[in-house]
């Protein structure tokens, strides 16, 4: 799966849990950063909270190794498919060097309309850009 978005982390000394890694509730933060950037990065303007928008539906998060203070490292993001009103992302969390993740997320955004507070359609336009920055067709399911 090739990403084409790659954002670098900052490890905080907050996110370290008596463990001596990063907590399990600090990937969530992590991914989010990911997903702003994301958006920044495809549609040329962060997520408005006064229009139309993403919220999150649904997320899962696999973990395979811990993250520690002194590790550099860096979440990947991509959408994977789209519906009418939704699309799938899947973001990994990697350190510098690393070939496997050290945690993936799945997460399912809905297309919301802070103005109506209602979902909407997922825009054509939206979906067209995200085929660009991902270089194909994306999946529509």
């Amino acid at each position: 799966m090739n990403f084409y978005h790659v954002l670098p982390l900052q490890i905080r000394f907050n996110d370290i849990d008596l463990a001596q890694h990063v907590n399990n509730s600090v990937y969530q933060e992590y991914f989010d950063l990911g997903r702003l950037s994301y958006f920044e990065a495809v549609m040329g303007t962060t997520l408005a909270f006064d229009g139309l928008s993403m919220v999150i539906a649904s997320f899962s998060v696999d973990f395979f190794l811990p993250v520690f203070l002194s590790d550099k490292i860096f979440v990947r993001t991509k959408v994977v498919s789209t519906g009418n009103k939704s699309l799938e992302m899947v973001q990994q969390i990697v350190g510098e060097g690393d070939s496997a993740p050290r945690a993936e997320a799945t997460t399912i955004m809905v297309c919301y309309n802070y103005g109506t507070q209602a979902s909407e359609v997922l825009p054509e336009a939206w979906k067209s850009a995200f085929s660009l920055f991902e270089h194909h067709e994306i999946v529509s399911r």
